[in-house]
């Protein structure tokens, strides 16, 4: 009987398995499905299948996202694919660091995310869209995703103490998108993207090595002097290749947000109710963003490889183990959002969510964990952006496909949204 009984229980602790002997082609076509497709087939939160030809483990939800960020149970260094880490994050980069390490180059990266230097960054901002609005009124129509990368990538260099020349804006906007764009890109796309990486990384290193080489230089105060002479804790600088990507690191997350602002305006369009609420009431912005990054696809997941051997919920974690945490179905479960598949910013008037239920850009802590030190930063771009969309701009969508596949990665609506007849409004 004893025996019969522990069988039962092995059973019950059975991860729910994938059959097959790999899965990543499924992973790259399937985009933010594949984990919830398998979520909703196992009825499970969490399952095993195979990636890049071993064990993986993937998950979903506010316990298995609190889980996945003990750093105790699970690291970074390792567990990106290459070709993520040769078109996003770059070759040893803050998010394939754990430990002293991490902590270190985190407060690197935090130490320029002060007030002064965030106020600046949104009076350039809402300067760059009074100058874009200008250009726009003069248009017949504009593709507003490749404008407004254009704008973040201007906003972006002139943050980080390198404003761009006119003439290469558009440049510089491919190469810094490539890097979002293409990761999950089957074929040339992701080669390209690979490419336009490498040109951009080849520019910000000759100018890191020119300004040790006091060819040129930059206030004391720029995101770029601090990086470039910043000291790791034996007191040494670091190589300039590591500069390089956290410069890129800071570069390349601005123009992203592009793909937030993008969707708030498909949200306008969509849902057209809300843009009285956001007119009406003080606090809405801020709900609205929050919304628009819960309920529209960003970034689908982040990996990690078990650190050492442990056991959750029953369940075998064995060291070395590829593991998925779903961020997009994390902000879509049942289990934690009421009605997840409607969009309804007032749920977060009285929002008192754990760093782990709300996770679109990473969960944990933003100085010891693994959430996107740019986050707030992500937040107060997207509002003022929707300051303008629904306050200062007035303009009309002609007929289009707007429609988003959620098999893509990243996800942008077809058209990526054509605005024609864009004048100032009357109140501004």
């Amino acid at each position: 009987m004893l025996v019969k009984l522990k069988e039962v229980i092995k059973l019950e602790n059975q991860m729910p398995r994938e059959e097959g002997i790999d899965h990543s082609i499924s992973l790259l076509k399937e985009g933010y499905h594949f984990i919830l497709n398998r979520s909703r087939k196992f009825q499970s939160n969490i399952f095993e299948t195979r990636i890049l030809g071993k064990k993986a483990i993937c998950m979903i939800g506010e316990e298995a996202a609190a889980v996945f960020y003990d750093p105790a149970k699970f690291q970074r260094q390792g567990a990106a694919p290459n070709r993520i880490v040769q078109t996003l994050f770059g070759k040893n980069s803050v998010q394939t660091l754990d430990d002293d390490d991490h902590k270190q180059r985190k407060e690197m990266i935090m130490s320029v995310m002060t007030p002064e230097q965030l106020d600046s960054l949104m009076e350039m901002t809402k300067l760059q869209w009074e100058q874009s609005l200008d250009k726009w009124s003069q248009m017949d129509n504009i593709v507003f995703y490749e404008e407004v990368k254009e704008l973040l990538c201007k906003v972006a260099f002139k943050w980080v103490g390198y404003p761009l020349h006119e003439n290469d804006v558009k440049k510089m906007t491919k190469e810094l998108a490539s890097m979002f764009e293409t990761p999950a890109a089957i074929g040339p796309s992701h080669w390209i993207g690979r490419t336009y990486r490498n040109l951009a990384e080849k520019k910000i290193q000759e100018l890191i090595q020119n300004m040790r080489e006091h060819k040129v230089k930059f206030p004391i105060n720029t995101v770029l002097h601090q990086f470039a002479f910043h000291k790791d804790k034996e007191g040494n600088l670091l190589d300039v290749e590591t500069v390089t990507v956290e410069v890129l690191n800071m570069l390349r997350p601005i123009v992203a947000i592009s793909i937030y602002i993008n969707f708030s305006l498909l949200a306008l369009h969509q849902f057209p109710k809300q843009k009285e609420k956001l007119k009406a009431f003080k606090d809405y912005p801020k709900m609205f963003v929050q919304e628009v990054r819960r309920y529209y696809p960003f970034f689908p997941f982040v990996a990690a490889k078990v650190k050492q051997d442990f056991t959750w919920n029953g369940y075998q974690f064995k060291e070395g183990t590829l593991t998925l945490l779903d961020l997009y179905g994390t902000n879509h479960d049942p289990n934690k959002w009421e009605k997840p598949g409607e969009f309804y910013p007032e749920r977060f008037a009285q929002w008192q969510g754990s760093p782990f239920s709300f996770i679109p850009q990473g969960g944990g802590d933003y100085y010891l964990g693994h959430r996107c030190a740019g986050e707030q930063i992500t937040i107060e771009l997207m509002k003022i952006s929707l300051d303008f969309l629904v306050n200062r701009m007035e303009y009309e969508l002609p007929e289009q496909n707007l429609n988003f596949n959620l098999d893509d990665i990243p996800s942008i609506p077809e058209s990526k949204i054509i605005l024609e007849k864009i004048v100032r409004s009357r109140s501004h």
